[in-house]
């Protein structure tokens, strides 16, 4: 026995001569008791290793559960202390409170004055809800998300499909046939962990419209047909919720913020019934250049900012249209109808 403690003595010496870690260093040392073990139980009694080692295996065992023991509680030691040290964006934090690493991510916003830390924390409180995780909902989510905006929800009942990826830039060839919401989400997360996202794999309805657009305090549609757009209008003037709106054509864009609680029109004062069938075409029908969808969501996504913020001057009563074909773009100004059925004072009387 000896003998086995002599070498280990050795092991450790020249371990700590060659400047080996001491973890290198214990497991080597438990390599040679797990030899002697193995020699206590493989070779016949009276063998010389047998004798020179102890005779037995047992008081090996002991020292190796001992070892055991001892390497377990401070593992325990160590994990109890890490959780007592975590970094502060791994505990809980107050609703509208910002970790040293968020303080770090959105230093490009806080330093302009008309964002600052006050703005950032509006933020962070907003609850935003996107309709739509297509062309337009791909980089406004994005960026919403990248912007540190609280709450995210995300409502579509469709799957990524392989002609999406021409500009849905928030969904991958890997995320082909799983359901655009839940894709969005896993980016939307992996590029903001601080984000609380909602997926809702279903379409837009009359029956939860109301409900739905009621627990958030901004909507954005970038839906492409005009019964969902209605329908995302309605519910939004009833709730009092502005609403960003995009919509796309070949190579043509278009935002606006509709917004009847502060004296803007709604969607319906401005469209107020559909076009004819094969009037207004969609994507899939007359075609859109690719880069278009991510200029026109990210407007509806600045535009998303300032209203949550109160920087600059939002869109109300107001639509800029963007032509990517010339380079060109314009804004038209749009006034509220008496007459509107969603909006109008004739309704509210």
């Amino acid at each position: 026995m000896v003998l086995v403690l002599v070498m280990a003595a050795a092991l450790w010496g020249v371990g700590a001569l060659m400047g080996s870690p001491t973890r290198l260093r214990w497991q080597m040392i438990a390599v040679l008791v797990l030899a002697v073990v193995l020699a206590q139980l493989v070779l016949p009694d009276g063998n010389p290793i047998r004798t020179a080692t102890g005779g037995s295996a047992a008081p090996w065992l002991l020292l190796l559960g001992a070892g055991a023991l001892v390497a377990l509680y401070r593992a325990g030691l160590v994990w109890l202390k890490a959780r007592a040290a975590a970094p502060e964006e791994a505990t809980a934090k107050p609703a509208g409170t910002f970790t040293e690493t968020e303080l770090g991510r959105y230093a490009r916003h806080i330093v302009l004055r008309e964002v600052g830390g006050l703005g950032q924390k509006k933020l962070k409180e907003a609850r935003v809800l996107v309709v739509g995780a297509g062309g337009l909902g791909s980089p406004a989510l994005m960026y919403l998300a990248a912007a540190g905006v609280g709450t995210i929800g995300v409502i579509d009942d469709d799957e990524v499909d392989g002609s999406n990826l021409q500009r849905q830039v928030i969904h991958t060839d890997g995320a082909i046939g799983m359901p655009k919401v839940h894709s969005a989400a896993e980016r939307m997360r992996a590029l903001n962990p601080w984000a609380d996202i909602r997926p809702y794999q279903r379409r837009m309805d009359a029956e939860t419209a109301a409900d739905l657009v009621a627990d958030y305090d901004l909507v954005l549609d970038g839906t492409d047909n005009f019964d969902t757009r209605y329908l995302v209008n309605a519910a939004c003037v009833a709730a009092g919720k502005p609403l960003i709106s995009g919509a796309l054509s070949q190579w043509e864009g278009q935002v606006s913020v509709f917004d009847p609680a502060h004296d803007a029109p709604c969607y319906q004062c401005v469209f107020p019934e559909a076009p004819a069938p094969g009037l207004a075409p969609s994507c899939a029908e007359a075609g859109v250049i690719g880069p278009l969808p991510g200029v026109v969501g990210s407007m509806m996504a600045v535009e998303a900012v300032k209203v949550i913020t109160g920087a600059g001057v939002a869109l109300r009563g107001e639509m800029l249209i963007y032509d990517a074909l010339y380079g060109e773009s314009r804004k038209i100004g749009l006034k509220r109808r008496g007459d509107c059925p969603t909006c109008g004072t004739a309704r509210q009387e």
